[in-house]
């Protein structure tokens, strides 16, 4: 075995393990994308993963760890598995645990930065009531609220992945994949119908 096999070096120098490294974000977000719109046949039915979107960014600023955004999408990602399964509604939930995390916030001294737990509650606010009304609309706006909901979310995305702030970069950069996929994919599903 040669010294680039064992440290995962090929001959032109690239690190293969960097590769992943590097990719491993935008990865998950098409594979999640890819399930999540997989057979669906209402638009309408993606709404908590727009509140979702709100809630990791708000449980990390209220925790003061942008580390803490990834053990929060898997509270989402349990909870919208459990309401496939049962009769459950997972956005009023995340917004009850969303305003738990945010007393938390407040209660640790953590109201500053404005750009901190104070902007991502008024996101998770926004988020949070647009899934809300998303799904007593009708198919055609429900469904157009989720997608540009999305897309706004994506833009958000993409602001924090560039400033560092809040979330980690990977989960961001996972998130604006997520979103602009689904957000197209739904926004199709919409205007086809």
């Amino acid at each position: 075995m040669t010294q680039d096999q064992v440290s995962g070096t090929s001959a032109a120098g690239t690190d293969r393990r960097s590769v992943f490294g590097r990719v491993w974000p935008a990865a998950l977000g098409v594979l999640v994308a890819a399930a999540t719109a997989f057979g669906l046949a209402d638009a309408r039915d993606v709404a908590p993963v727009l509140a979702a979107s709100g809630f990791v960014y708000l449980a990390a600023a209220a925790l003061g760890r942008p580390a803490a955004a990834w053990p929060a999408f898997g509270v989402t990602f349990v909870l919208i598995g459990v309401a496939k399964v049962t009769d459950l509604d997972p956005t009023p939930w995340m917004i009850g645990l969303a305003v738990v995390l945010a007393v938390v916030g407040l209660a640790a001294g953590r109201g500053r930065p404005a750009w901190s737990l104070p902007l991502q509650a008024a996101a998770m606010l926004v988020l949070g009531a647009a899934a809300l009304a998303a799904v007593r609309l009708g198919p055609t706006a429900g469904g157009l609220v989720v997608a540009v909901g999305l897309l706004g979310h994506a833009a958000w995305d993409v602001y924090h992945h560039r400033t560092g702030r809040v979330v980690a970069r990977s989960l961001a950069e996972f998130c604006g994949v997520l979103d602009v996929i689904l957000a197209v994919a739904l926004a199709v599903l919409v205007l086809a119908a």
